[in-house]
């Protein structure tokens, strides 16, 4: 360890260095807590941010895992104070999480600049909570280390493996036909979740983690860990450990995140068969540190990377399997050509240095490249009359034939009116009508929820089709899969082409040219603009007119404007 400030150099000093009237205050208060000089005075107070609480089933494990950060903090010499933030849970917080992704960014900001905080332990997995609490660590740049939740078991249901999400949709089809009866449904329903921790599918929340362990913010190894698994304690409280050494070395997110580092990161979620929600999440904590990231950038490197992880959805696997089988240590060494390995990390090692020595256990999991599912483009970024700022489609997950598709469009003006008529015996659908659904976008659900994965209407499923054409402006969860386009910007709800589309109009995908086109001439196209009219705001009051003031469109990270970027923000006065 590199011992490059002193005690007086900490930034919790300004709090407890001297003895005014002011700082008796603080000390009083302390020791109100039980505790007296001796337990922090002169030593880095870490603050440990943690999003458990009693709604979010993927962190229920968070209260022990606190206490064993809090080991590692005091054996380090250090000083722990646990921070509660808001948990973004997953499936029950409404209309999205990712209408609070913000708010959370911004908490745990303004957490950390305004206590006596020196660094940071930031605990979180479940989807949101990773690039929230990455942005408000970068925009703060104190010595702050991610702690990833972990996925949860493998589902099991009579003799079926199960996975989170991807056999939701999958099952839950089969119900809609007629395969599945309401006994098994409920069988499934209790079997699919059963340990604490995130998705154990290629989620959002297993994309994330691994994104930020190859962007650096991980101890090596650490996402791949099973949250029920007792390695998963032992990482808790070296991830404890390593924040108390980061202060006295002054190693900040700015200081190794980089444009090379956020192309490890692309580059690991494309080789995971990651979920496209990672899209709108890299480019929101690239811009947090300053780092420009376009789409295009992701639509580059897939061209060059290898869906080499045999993971659902595109795959076969599950995140316990993966562990087994190396973890994400493993598959970054199968691809340490496409990676910066010079880039560094919070363990003050480089990624490559992480890497060595990793070994692939299971050939059926981690495939070798020249067995890889996608050799290449296993998402790519379309631009077209319809999406004149770019949409994402994961090929991997749709059917091959939709990959090049034109089709008469059925719309829906937003997710009310789809869920009403998606199953109506007369809905003028077929097998080769594309799918569209308005107003689902970052502003007009609002949130961007996850509403990308429409579902195949049941006249169609009983058909035996599986698999359709779909296009919104909404996200889908990475644990989905389908011929979805989503994120089309700018969105419907402010004006985009996406709210012209109407029932009929021939749309053409082409993802091999990267084209999505509206098969509607440009004076057709105008004359719709022209008698289109601006929807009313969504919020009145609150956080929400907060956000519908200040929120960027999906190919810029749906970030509050006024929150991107590295100006600097005035450290509070102690009086």
């Amino acid at each position: 360890m590199t011992q490059r400030k002193t005690p007086e150099e900490l930034r919790s000093h300004r709090w407890y260095g001297s003895n005014d009237m002011r700082q008796f205050g603080h000390h009083s208060r302390t020791a109100q807590m039980g505790y007296s000089r001796a337990d922090y005075l002169g030593k880095p107070i870490i603050a440990i941010i943690n999003t458990w609480s009693d709604i979010n089933a993927c962190h229920s494990h968070f209260r022990q895992r606190a206490e064993e950060v809090k080991r590692g903090v005091l054996q380090a010499g250090g000083f722990p104070l646990e921070m509660p933030a808001i948990a973004l849970a997953e499936v029950f917080q409404k209309p999205t999480t990712m209408l609070y992704r913000n708010l959370l960014a911004m908490e745990t900001e303004e957490l950390l600049r305004s206590y006596p905080v020196d660094g940071a332990v930031l605990m979180g997995g479940c989807d949101k909570t990773t690039p929230a609490l990455l942005m408000g660590a970068i925009s703060m740049n104190l010595p702050a280390i991610f702690m990833p939740a972990g996925p949860m078991l493998r589902g099991h249901w009579r003799d079926q493996t199960l996975g989170s999400g991807s056999d939701v949709w999958k099952y839950w089809a089969e119900k809609r036909a007629g395969n599945i009866t309401d006994k098994q449904w409920l069988e499934i329903e209790d079997g699919i979740a059963r340990s604490p921790g995130h998705c154990m599918t290629m989620g959002t929340a297993s994309t994330m983690t691994s994104a930020a362990e190859a962007l650096g913010f991980t101890l090596p190894g650490a996402a791949s860990i099973p949250a029920a698994d007792s390695r998963h304690g032992r990482m808790a409280a070296e991830t404890g450990r390593r924040i108390v050494e980061m202060v006295w070395e002054d190693l900040k997110p700015r200081d190794f995140l980089t444009s090379k580092s956020v192309d490890n990161a692309i580059t690991t979620v494309l080789a995971l068969g990651g979920s496209t929600n990672a899209v709108v999440h890299l480019v929101a904590v690239a811009r947090r540190a300053g780092v420009a990231l376009a789409l295009d950038r992701f639509d580059a490197l897939s061209r060059n990377t290898p869906l080499i992880a045999n993971i659902r959805p595109a795959g076969k696997y599950l995140m316990e399997d993966f562990f087994y089988a190396g973890g994400l240590r493993a598959l970054l060494s199968e691809i340490d050509d496409l990676l910066d390995l010079d880039a560094r990390t919070v363990n003050g090692r480089t990624l490559g240095e992480n890497v060595a020595g990793a070994e692939v256990f299971n050939r059926d999991v981690i495939l070798e490249r020249d067995k890889a599912l996608v050799g290449s483009g296993s998402l790519a970024v379309l631009r077209g009359n319809l999406a004149p700022d770019g949409a994402v489609i994961k090929p991997a997950a749709a059917e091959e034939r939709l990959l090049k598709h034109t089709g008469p469009a059925v719309v829906f003006s937003d997710y009310n009116d789809m869920a009403a008529r998606i199953d109506d015996p007369t809905l003028d659908v077929t097998p080769d009508s594309v799918l569209v659904l308005q107003n689902a976008g970052p502003l007009g659900a609002p949130g961007m929820p996850e509403w990308g994965q429409l579902p195949i209407p049941k006249k169609i499923l009983a058909q035996g089709v599986r698999d359709m054409l779909r296009i919104s402006d909404a996200r889908m969860s990475g644990t989905s899969y389908g011929a979805c386009v989503l994120h089309v910007a700018p969105e419907s709800f402010v004006g985009g082409p996406l709210a012209f589309v109407r029932d009929g109009d021939l749309i053409e995908l082409d993802v091999e040219k990267r084209s999505l086109q509206l098969k509607v001439d440009d004076a057709d196209l105008a004359r719709r603009r022209a008698s289109w009219k601006k929807p009313a705001p969504r919020f009145e009051r609150g956080y929400g007119a907060l956000y519908q003031q200040h929120i960027t469109q999906a190919d810029q990270g749906c970030d509050f404007d006024f929150l991107e970027g590295t100006a600097p923000t005035a450290e509070p006065e102690i009086h």
